[in-house]
């Protein structure tokens, strides 16, 4: 089987010649090239067109992400697999979008960085499990905040009862509405917050923070 030829770019010795070991060690991998700057990664990626470019995104003189922009355009067969460590998705959104196909925070695991390697080799894109993980929480946080934006002021007005130990009987006298309206609120409350039931919606009003 063909190796995959990798150029590793990172301004830090001891990094570059770790993963080298790692890689070398590995009959999958050749590491070809090692370098120090953006720079210098631009021109051997021109010249010698690696498979797979071990992008450090912090580099001094060219960082990674100029670099990686640059190899988009120049080294178009090269895939850029940003290591960074970064773990905010900005980065991962800014890097990609320039034309990295994978990215890998440096508190992966070798495996993970290995797998890495492979998928983006075999033209598929890569994020590694901490940044999957922090998406996955940033995207339940907007949901829920979306969520609570698509109550009205009634279905707020149950849900303050509701924390404050009204029943549903209660809340119908409260606010001199029918027992089976406030069901029905009650009902559209749990569905559009995707909750199963009163116990969870009062925890998702606590851990919100949202002031209801």
């Amino acid at each position: 089987m063909e190796k995959i030829n990798i150029l590793i770019a990172d301004d830090h010795k001891l990094i570059r010649e770790t993963w080298s070991y790692i890689l070398n060690n590995d009959n999958r991998f050749s590491v070809t090239d090692q370098c120090a700057s953006g720079e210098e990664a631009v021109l051997i990626a021109k010249e010698k067109r690696p498979d797979i470019i071990l992008m450090d995104i912090n580099m001094s003189e060219m960082n990674g992400m100029d670099a990686t922009e640059q190899i988009r355009k120049f080294a178009p067969t090269s895939k850029v697999v940003a290591v960074s460590m970064h773990n905010q998705p900005v980065y991962v959104k800014k890097i990609m979008k320039l034309g990295a196909r994978g990215y890998i925070t440096k508190n992966s695991p070798v495996d993970e960085l290995l797998n890495a390697i492979v998928e983006v080799h075999n033209g598929n894109k890569y994020i590694c499990e901490e940044m999957r993980q922090i998406f996955s929480e940033q995207a339940l946080a907007e949901n829920e905040k979306n969520g609570l934006n698509s109550l009205s002021e009634r279905e707020i007005e149950i849900i303050q009862l509701i924390k404050s130990g009204h029943s549903s009987k209660e809340i119908a006298a409260k606010l001199e509405i029918s027992l089976k309206t406030v069901e029905v609120h009650r009902h559209n409350i749990l569905k559009k917050l995707n909750l199963k039931n009163t116990a969870a919606l009062v925890n998702f009003i606590n851990i919100s923070g949202s002031g209801i």
